[in-house]
């Protein structure tokens, strides 16, 4: 009969377990850098809220200040008041109509006008996040004869480093937040590396960065904020094309080594499914050599080419959800942003016809917002009164609650004493609510007062929290779980 093991126990135990744990160590060690190398996790950067795209024609060293005049304008004729605001944007708005009491009237109406103050000050003050020159489909060039667009496109892109240039030195002294200066995020988009542009597309592209790259003296720096953009891509080697663009760029204008990094739009079907079934986007993201910043979803690219008839193509479309829930955990952990396409329905004409076009995207960037998507695109100036209406009254619907669960996960209520907000929070969650926190702050949506007063931390705080690998050891127990 054969004898019973008496185990491991004791300093034999320890020897084992310290042996075994480095071995793993070993095994693992180039699985665990694969893995850190390609999931670094969200940026600590900010991230703009949305991309206004205008045709490269209608730029101009004065294009922010035009854009935020005509966006205040569509907001003072239709939404006077807090009244007016609460009744265009009811469905999205804290506090919207619905039962309830004297108390809850008064909420809604203070939140109402503490939203109506704050979208104003910002169209004001910062009109627009993220600007995106279009030298690709909304440059139409209409009434140019076939044989003289090269050299319109070539005389449009030095006419536009000539005003942005001039829009930069204006701004100087100004300060970053002036609605007459360059928006914080800004860039172009060009011609795809298909056969029939990929010509054009390079020269716009090279001319554009070698312009750049001619005003930032020795040594030479790129404008910060700068992001290019990569449409219709359909395959991989188009993302490597791309990287080699970039590299090649670099070297030739002097610029520092991995400065140009690049947004990937997807808007063809091939790149959400490769011919062998795969999800490609995913391979794209990879293949970018963490040059990618972003993936942006092209609303009627995509739906057109899915055989969509053009009445139905939205952005809620069930295609066009099926193919940013493949983007999405493409770049989850990534650090590549993700950004929703566009409406079409221009708030313009009638004011019956604006608010009905106001409602629509309001609607519709909610929705984004609650799916994770927190970036879209803008068509019209006009369009970003809805845009910071929804996404504003998004964050300040949430942020109580977000500010009391992180508040109880940390331990910083008022007086030290464990107070439970209902949730049992775990890291990853505190990490999203801190993240939200930071999101809100970044776009104007709360102020630093009002996320410090909810919340008891800094931002400083919230910012070391949102990060990935925080070690729950370093924050207190969770209030539920104390005895």
């Amino acid at each position: 009969m054969r004898a019973r093991s008496s185990g491991l126990s004791g300093a034999l135990a320890d020897a084992f377990t310290v042996s075994l744990a480095d071995a793993l160590d070993a095994d693992l060690a180039a699985a665990d850098a694969d893995l850190a190398e390609r999931y670094p996790g969200p940026p600590a950067t900010r991230h703009p809220v949305h991309t206004l795209y205008l045709p490269a024609e209608r730029v101009h060293a004065g294009v922010v200040a035009e854009v935020g005049a005509a966006a205040v304008d569509a907001f003072d004729t239709h939404l006077p008041d807090a009244a007016a605001l609460a009744r265009v944007f009811g469905d999205v708005v804290p506090g919207g109509p619905g039962p309830g009491g004297d108390d809850d009237e008064a909420r809604a109406h203070s939140e109402a006008a503490a939203l109506h103050a704050l979208v104003r000050n910002k169209l004001e003050r910062e009109p627009v996040e993220d600007l995106r020159i279009d030298f690709e489909d909304g440059f139409t060039q209409r009434g140019v004869p076939a044989g003289d667009r090269d050299r319109d496109e070539d005389a449009h892109v030095d006419r536009v480093l000539a005003e942005l240039s001039a829009a930069r030195t204006a701004a100087v002294g100004r300060g970053p937040t002036s609605s007459s200066s360059l928006p914080p995020f800004w860039g172009l988009r060009f011609s795809s590396l298909d056969p029939a542009t990929r010509r054009r597309g390079i020269r716009t592209f090279t001319r554009f960065v070698s312009g750049l790259a001619a005003e930032g003296g020795v040594p030479c720096h790129l404008p910060s904020g700068f992001r290019p953009t990569l449409p219709k891509v359909t395959s991989v080697d188009q993302v490597h094309a791309m990287v080699r663009m970039c590299r090649e760029l670099e070297q030739a204008c002097g610029v520092a080594e991995r400065s140009i990094g690049f947004e990937i739009q997807i808007e063809t079907p091939q790149s959400i499914c490769g011919p062998d079934g795969s999800a490609l986007v995913a391979r794209l993201v990879h293949a970018s050599d963490r040059r990618c910043i972003g993936l942006h979803y092209g609303t009627y690219d995509y739906s057109a080419a899915c055989g969509i008839a053009a009445e139905y193509q939205a952005m809620d479309h069930p295609a066009a959800d099926h193919a940013k829930a493949v983007m999405q955990v493409a770049a989850a952990g990534t650090g590549v942003a993700l950004s929703d396409g566009s409406t079409n329905r221009l708030p313009v004409g009638e004011p019956d016809t604006v608010l009905t076009a106001w409602r629509l995207h309001a609607r519709l960037v909610d929705r984004s917002l609650r799916r994770g998507f927190y970036q879209g695109w803008d068509l019209h100036p006009a369009q970003l009164v809805s845009r910071y209406v929804a996404t504003y009254a998004f964050y300040r619907r949430s942020l109580p609650t977000a500010c009391a669960r992180l508040s109880a996960y940390l331990g910083t209520t008022p007086d030290g004493a464990p107070v439970s907000a209902g949730y049992l929070d775990e890291p990853a969650t505190a990490r999203a609510l801190a993240d939200f926190c930071v999101r809100a702050l970044d776009c104007g949506a709360a102020t630093a007062g009002e996320v410090a007063e909810l919340t008891g931390v800094d931002r400083a705080t919230l910012d070391r929290l949102r990060r990935p690998g925080t070690e729950p050891a370093q924050y207190p127990d969770h209030p539920e779980t104390r005895t």
